[in-house]
């Protein structure tokens, strides 16, 4: 029985008597957010996490007496937090230190060859222009602009919106009426080439190139579609004292508030089904928890490959690894760094950005990578963040994109080596020098395939590799009735704030789901889950 009026509740039956239990597997950003989102609705909600911390990938590692971020440390879209935290009747701010940067990134080519870009974008217009001349600051214009444009024609519908299986029910919603903006998404054009429009200086083509791995893609096999990646960093990057595990901590701190039970360093074992419909979740350790709704915040290929039982195995399509989207070699370290003036976010590019990944393609770490450095001890607020003492480790998390083979390849010693060789190779000749005896550990594909199995090490689905990729990308409803799917490797894309717009849209068609199966009954609309985007002023 469900109660009607103002304020009603599609989880709650009369006097707030929960009638419908939900079970998420994995405390990932996705599982997070939405199952803070259907407590606040009145949903009996239990979460299943098989680690000890929540966040899935957004965890931290003990080095040298440290804890040092070992996932995602990029943090954009803000707003999408803010209005998850406020539909829970909570500030984001009340949970969490965090602070917009001034400086976005500082990229570096070659010693001496270095570019930041800022939040305020005539800064950034101002930099690049004394870095590579006035027609690129003229091209920057012109790509800000575009990116922008994508966007904002892809943001309700797309990012925020329902699941779309190819661009024509987008340009459907988009209307015909505006056959313009639908046609801006451009995702029949080539990203790289598209680059070319706006920069001649082949640095500055690698710069925004590198957009696409923030979705684990190839800017040479990449839609221009992805240039909207950079207009949302453009919006803003925000520092969380703590980092990203600390907004997941945040998050499972929100959804305990709304009364959700945590089973933690226990995994699913097998969903449950009976008469075809999912009744449950089986544990490791052998329990059983009776469920209506079943979400699934582990990558789609977890299913398909029936790491939760056979039952399920077809309730999402499978997905060929070569459509694997990047994995990375990751170096958590303690160390002290030298003549490079470090900034929280750095790259430092490689010479040959195609050799790098036709490398990749062909499955082998790349000879000269490409080499991200978070330094979780510098503050972005200033351009010149100098902090840390030259005799004073810092805590470094160091990325380099590697193929997702973790399933199919085992690093040697030998390799992993020669690939630590091949990244400090690319960093001294940029100017940082690591001192050679760092405390670290390394994370391979393999070792992201152990933490997220039937991936490969994959960390962000499938590739945005062609026009359909992004498109194809897991919805949240499968072909099991009661079953479905959030986090970042499912609709909309990978990312933080992705991951968690997934987790809203999985809470909303479950919602309407159970309204539609009640149409005889008066149902409320409920607000706060299909979210309106914030149109603030762009920073970017």
């Amino acid at each position: 029985m469900i109660k009607s009026g103002p304020g009603a509740s599609l989880g709650q039956g009369i006097g707030g008597v929960v009638s419908e239990k939900v079970a998420i597997i994995g405390a990932g950003i996705g599982g997070l957010s939405s199952a803070a989102m259907l407590a606040a609705r009145g949903f009996d909600v239990t979460v299943i996490e098989k680690e000890s911390h929540v966040g899935g990938k957004a965890r931290s590692v003990e080095v040298d007496g440290q804890q040092i971020e070992a996932g995602p440390t990029v943090f954009t879209m803000k707003d999408v937090f803010d209005r998850i935290f406020r539909a829970c009747g909570a500030r984001l701010e009340d949970h969490l230190n965090i602070h917009q940067a001034e400086v976005i990134a500082r990229h570096a080519w070659d010693a001496g060859e270095t570019l930041d870009l800022f939040a305020d974008p005539q800064r950034s217009e101002e930099a690049i222009g004394d870095f590579a001349g006035a027609d690129a600051a003229a091209g920057y214009r012109s790509f800000r602009a575009e990116a922008r444009r994508i966007y904002e024609v892809l943001d309700e519908p797309f990012l925020r919106g329902d699941k779309s299986y190819t661009p024509l029910p987008m340009m459907w919603r988009i209307g015909l009426h505006r056959i313009g903006d639908a046609m801006a998404m451009r995702p029949f054009d080539n990203l790289w080439k598209a680059l070319g429009e706006h920069f001649s200086d082949p640095r500055l083509q690698q710069l925004y190139g590198r957009y696409a791995t923030y979705c684990g893609s190839d800017p040479f096999r990449s839609p221009a579609t992805l240039m909207l990646i950079a207009h949302t960093e453009a919006r803003g990057v925000w520092l969380i004292d703590g980092g990203i595990s600390a907004l997941a901590k945040a998050l499972r701190s929100l959804a305990e508030a709304k009364g959700v039970t945590f089973r933690q360093g226990v995994a699913a074992a097998q969903i449950l089904t009976e008469g075809r419909k999912v009744s449950g979740v089986r544990l490791a350790n052998g329990d059983t928890l009776s469920a209506d709704i079943v979400v699934s915040n582990a990558d789609p290929a977890a299913l398909a490959q029936g790491k939760f039982g056979g039952l399920v195995a077809k309730s999402v399509p499978q997905m060929a690894a070569e459509k694997r989207s990047l994995s990375a070699l990751v170096w958590f370290a303690h160390a002290r760094t030298e003549g490079f003036d470090l900034s929280h976010h750095n790259v430092f590019f490689s010479a040959d950005y195609k050799r790098e990944f036709d490398e990749i393609a062909r499955g082998a770490p790349p000879s000269e990578p490409t080499v991200y450095i978070c330094a979780q001890d510098r503050s972005a607020r200033a351009a010149s963040p100098v902090n840390i003492r030259d005799a004073q480790r810092e805590r470094i998390q160091i990325i380099v994109n590697a193929p997702a083979n973790g399933d199919t390849h085992r690093y040697t010693a030998e390799e992993t080596a020669s690939c630590t060789h091949a990244m400090r190779s690319t960093l001294e000749r940029c100017g940082l020098t690591l001192e050679a005896e760092m405390p670290h550990q390394l994370a391979t594909p393999e070792t992201w395939e152990g933490l997220f199995p039937a991936t490969g090490g994959a960390l962000y689905g499938r590739a945005s590799h062609g026009w359909a990729a992004s498109f194809l990308r897991q919805g949240p409803k499968t072909k099991v009735p009661g079953l479905y799917c959030t986090g970042g490797a499912t609709h909309p894309a990978a990312g933080v704030p992705m991951a968690a717009l997934s987790g809203l849209l999985a809470a909303r068609t479950i919602e309407r789901d159970l309204a539609s199966m009640r149409k005889f009954l008066p149902v409320a609309t409920l607000g706060g889950i299909s979210m309106r985007s914030a149109r603030t002023g762009s920073t970017g």
